[in-house]
């Protein structure tokens, strides 16, 4: 769970993942299986009726060469009302019906009584590891990635990370979170992202550009691909600074080397469990709280931090994977050893 490599000075949550963040669930459903190398990942705000009871939520398009589905209603309502569902490019379709069906299921209502549903489902191309043509996510991992969603998870080439590369290694499912104090009391802020970006050339561990010590022994690429930034807190937020905080992950992604390519697709999404909203609003006025903005660099920097390790996480945790037409990606861990970037070693 997470990596005891030194990003910045504020303090790591106790797991040292988004579900940090109190009520925060994440589950997996891994297909791996010759050419067939991928999956979906399951992010959910709370373990209650989303629909019924939704979280404060926004969505920020750092790059928009991307198929995400849902983020048009949240960008206007800025409300988040089903689980977030990672997955490859080519099974956005399948994983937002299924979705759909999910949220029917919990919700007779929907459609009938009251309005239809906003699922949000968001992508990367793992077409270089997995017969993305042959759309194998369906009902059946969607299901299996929600039933197990949980507070502890798995990291690297799991789920919508199976088939990921990151700067030309193994990419995948990578989290990291961080503790601020307000008023005495403890918050949390953590990251999920799906890294699927860069340039082995370009890659940087805590401030240490390793990219030109490993990118002698192979050939260089350039950067492209994507990646999905997935913010969770329980610091009580409104919709506009979320997309403030949304708009940090971009930092996150650039200390680590991600020059943002044209054919990146880059997106950010973030949710606050402090606030929820009723579907069935009872009142004419709804209380919510909201941070100082005098605080918010505090918040940034947390962003900032937690997006950058998650990144490198992910390639830490991601084992070495065989996949379509016999390619390859190796783990980063099999290349650099993370007792280099140990505290001392840091010095």
């Amino acid at each position: 769970m997470g990596l005891s490599i030194c990003f910045d000075d504020i303090p790591k949550g106790r797991r040292n993942l988004i579900t940090d963040v109190p009520g925060v669930l994440v589950g997996h459903a891994t297909l791996s299986r010759g050419d067939v190398q991928t999956g979906v990942t399951a992010v959910l705000p709370h373990s209650g009726n989303i629909f019924q009871e939704k979280v404060p939520a926004a969505v920020h398009v750092i790059n928009g060469f991307g198929k995400t589905a849902g983020s048009i209603q949240i960008q206007e309502l800025g409300t988040l009302e089903t689980p977030i569902l990672l997955t490859n490019t080519l099974s956005v379709g399948d994983v937002s019906s299924a979705l759909v069906r999910y949220m029917l299921e919990q919700n007779p209502d929907i459609g009938l009584t009251t309005g239809t549903v906003n699922p949000l489902v968001l992508e990367c191309n793992d077409g270089e590891l997995n017969d993305i043509r042959g759309q194998h996510v369906g009902e059946k991992e969607v299901r299996q990635a929600l039933r197990c969603a949980a507070a502890d998870f798995e990291e690297g080439a799991v789920g919508a990370g199976r088939g990921m590369v990151c700067c030309q290694m193994k990419g995948g499912i990578g989290s990291s979170s961080r503790v601020l104090c307000f008023g005495e009391k403890e918050y949390h802020v953590g990251a999920l992202v799906l890294s699927n970006f860069g340039s082995l050339r370009d890659l940087v561990i805590a401030g240490r550009h390793v990219g030109p010590e490993l990118a002698v022994s192979m050939d260089m690429e350039e950067d492209k691909g994507s990646i999905i930034v997935v913010l969770a807190t329980d610091i009580p937020m409104s919709t506009r600074q979320l997309k403030r905080i949304c708009k940090r992950a971009s930092v996150g992604i650039s200390r680590t080397g991600g020059h943002i390519g044209n054919g990146s697709g880059e997106i950010a999404a973030a949710f606050t469990t402090a606030n929820r909203i009723p579907h069935y609003e009872k009142e004419d006025i709804l209380p919510m709280a909201m941070l100082a903005e005098k605080n918010m660099n505090q918040v940034f920097r947390a962003v900032i931090g937690a997006v950058e390790e998650a990144v490198i996480s992910s390639m830490f945790h991601a084992e070495p994977v065989t996949g379509r037409a016999g390619n390859f990606r190796d783990s980063l861990a099999n290349w650099v050893r993370l007792d280099d970037f140990a505290p001392e070693a840091q010095r």
